[in-house]
């Protein structure tokens, strides 16, 4: 009887407490779950239109064409200066020498004295080199992706061939590039490539007119003086 007596107290206690929380103003129960799918920008925005699937960026690809911003200036300079001095003597005496007489060998009587030999040498150079280029190439050109590598970067190869009248102008260029510093409309900067190699060649009035002769690359790599 007294155990029966305890359980109906705690019963009632129990719902005396629920009770006092509902009623209060200050309780604030667990929220209730969001009943049905999440909101999404689709269904939650007026103005989004999602993009054709023709517009849509796509992962670049083996022969996909892109566009490399070359931008190359290079300044040096260079200045030597060279300078030597050379002095040296030279004195020699002939005390003794041998004659033969048919049979054997036998030393030579100097009847007019030891001949000798003296000189002086004095040997001076002086150079001076002084070098100042700047040089600098800009050109847009579109390349292809020749290979795709295991971690995701491009191996990029692009050629142009331009020729007008006499002019001829080749360039080449090669190189490697990460998917990341592609920009949106598939456009990169030489500095971001990797291993790059660019050639140029030019045949035309406008090289010969700045070319140096066969002469002249002859003495300036030999320097016969």
């Amino acid at each position: 009887m007294f155990r029966f007596s305890i359980a109906a107290v705690l019963t009632l206690a129990g719902a005396a407490a629920a009770t006092a929380q509902d009623g209060s103003l200050l309780h604030r129960g667990a929220p209730m779950a969001a009943e049905g799918p999440a909101l999404t920008l689709q269904q939650g925005s007026f103005i989004h239109r999602q993009l054709p699937p023709n517009a849509r960026p796509r992962q670049l690809q083996v022969h996909d064409i892109i566009t490399v911003i070359v931008d190359y200036r290079t300044r040096m300079i260079s200045e030597a200066d060279a300078q030597s001095r050379k002095t040296s003597n030279l004195q020699m005496v002939l005390s003794d020498w041998l004659r033969f007489d048919g049979k054997n060998i036998k030393p030579a009587p100097q009847s007019d004295g030891d001949p000798t030999v003296a000189g002086t040498n004095n040997a001076q150079y002086r150079a001076q080199s002084d070098l100042e280029n700047n040089d600098s190439l800009s050109f847009r050109m579109a390349a292809e992706v020749v290979e795709v590598l295991p971690n995701g970067s491009l191996v990029l190869e692009g050629t142009s061939e331009i020729r007008n009248n006499e002019e001829h102008w080749q360039l080449s260029l090669t190189g490697i590039v990460q998917r990341e510093a592609i920009q949106p409309d598939r456009t990169v900067a030489s500095d971001s490539i990797y291993d790059l190699k660019i050639v140029k060649q030019e045949v035309g009035q406008v090289r010969d007119g700045y070319a140096r002769g066969w002469a002249g690359r002859i003495w300036d790599k030999y320097k016969p003086f």
